[in-house]
This record gives C-alpha cells, structure tokens and sequence, in this order.
C-alpha cells in the first residue's frame, strides 16, 4: 500500500497548497479595494513591472515576430502559401505570442524579484515588525503588487504586439520581399478585434497569476537565504506553469464553438 500512500499524501498535499493559495489571492484581492490606499506604492511597482519591463518585453517581441515571419514563409513556400505571412504573424502575435511570451519573461523578471524581496522580508522579520506597528502584510505588500501587475500587463502585451507586428513587417518587407503597403494593408484587413482584446484580457490574467505566485512564495518563504532562494525558484516556475495553463482556458473562453 506504500505507493497508494505516496500518492495519497501528494493528492492531500496539493489540495492544501490550493487552498492557501486561494485564501492568499482572497485576502490580496479584498484589500485592493479597501482603504486606506498606498498610491505611493502602486506607483512604485508601475514603474518597476512596467516601464522597467519594456526592454525585454519589447526585445522578445521583435525577434518573435520576425522569427515567425520567417518560418512562415519557410513552411507556406511547400505549398504556396507565402501571402499567408501576413495574417498569420499578426493572428499569431495578437492572440498567442505576445501575450504568452510577454507573460513568461515578465515572470521570469518580476515574479523573481517579488518572491524575493517579500521572501528576505520574511526570514528577517520585517513582515513581523509591520503587523506589529498595526500595517496590514496584505494591504501594503500584496495589493499594490497585485494591482500594478494585473494593470500593467495589458499595456505590456499592446506594445508587444505593435512590435511583433513590426518585426514581421521588417523581414517580410526587407528580406521576403513582400510590399510594404501590401503588407500593412493585409495585416489591417485580417485583424479583429476579437483579436487584440483576447489577448489583453489573457495579459490582464497573466498580470495577476505572476504577482500572485511571486507574493505567495515570498510571503511564506522560511529557513534563511536558502529558504528566499526556494521561494524565487518556486515563484517562476508555478507562475510559469499557471501561465501556460490560463492561456489554454481563455482561448477556450473566446474561441470555442
């Protein structure tokens, strides 16, 4: 029976790391809107998770579009399809690409730091000497992370896809040989709006889970610097997976017939 009890404890295991983990995004998301509001704070990590998050977010999305641009006309020219490049890189970019990738590299970037920073907080006790000076955790570490993120993201994934578009526009024009208003103009013609608002609303989501798990890990992080160090880890990967597993429900939510 040892295998069946391996499996047991694991299942138990899991189902208890859901429900602190619900509690935690409960109690973040109440004191979003309960006063009193530290707009100083939310100011602070626009700053950080956006503005800051610009370069890698833009960098990615350039070479994902161009890369894509790429493969697509490599992959239609076997049965000529090579007018496709245009559709296809901005189909793919508005409601895939830029928001998945932007996601996982603000993960990779914020959801580290968050984790962290909240995690050192914790094993030196400074989370302790907030309740203790009457500072609700929630209220001054959590909400302000939660609401800049779920802001944010959408902004990050609109310029993502601006530059995506853009990155498939430079090789079709400059290296495939497409024309250039022939190309803008298909681009235009394909786009939806269903398009661009599916991905915002997947961003907006996105923005929420990678503030959530770098909040969570870092809030109950224990055992020193090894313990901060499991605590980043823990945060990128979970955010990482969660990403990859919400992006499969809102395509669900807005493409399913």
């Amino acid at each position: 029976m040892n295998p069946f009890a391996a499996v047991g404890r694991a299942f138990i295991t899991f189902l208890r790391t859901a429900g602190k983990l619900g509690i935690f995004g409960f109690h973040g998301v109440r004191h979003i809107f309960a006063p009193p509001f530290y707009m100083r704070l939310i100011g602070q990590q626009i700053m950080s998770i956006g503005y800051y998050s610009l370069p890698v977010v833009g960098l990615t999305a350039l070479f994902t579009g161009m890369v894509l641009a790429l493969q697509i006309y490599i992959g239609g020219s076997r049965f000529n399809a090579e007018s496709l490049v245009a559709n296809i890189v901005v189909l793919g970019i508005t409601r895939e690409l830029g928001p998945v990738i932007g996601a996982l590299m603000v993960a990779g970037r914020v959801s580290a730091a968050m984790a962290a920073e909240i995690g050192t907080m914790r094993v030196t006790e400074q989370i302790d000497a907030l309740t203790t000076l009457s500072t609700n955790p929630f209220k001054y570490l959590v909400a302000p992370r939660l609401l800049a993120a779920t802001l944010m993201m959408p902004l990050l994934v609109l310029i993502a896809d601006i530059i995506g578009v853009m990155g498939g526009y430079i090789v079709g024009t400059g290296k495939l040989g497409f024309n250039e208003a022939t190309y803008l103009q298909t681009t235009y013609d394909f786009l939806e709006a269903s398009d661009v608002v599916s991905g915002l609303v997947k961003a907006a989501v996105f923005g929420f889970i990678i503030a959530l798990m770098g909040c969570y890990h870092g809030f109950h992080s224990q055992g020193g610097a090894q313990g901060v160090g499991r605590a980043t880890t823990n945060a990128v990967v979970s955010a990482s997976i969660l990403i990859l597993f919400a992006n499969y429900l809102v395509t669900e939510l807005f493409f399913s017939k």
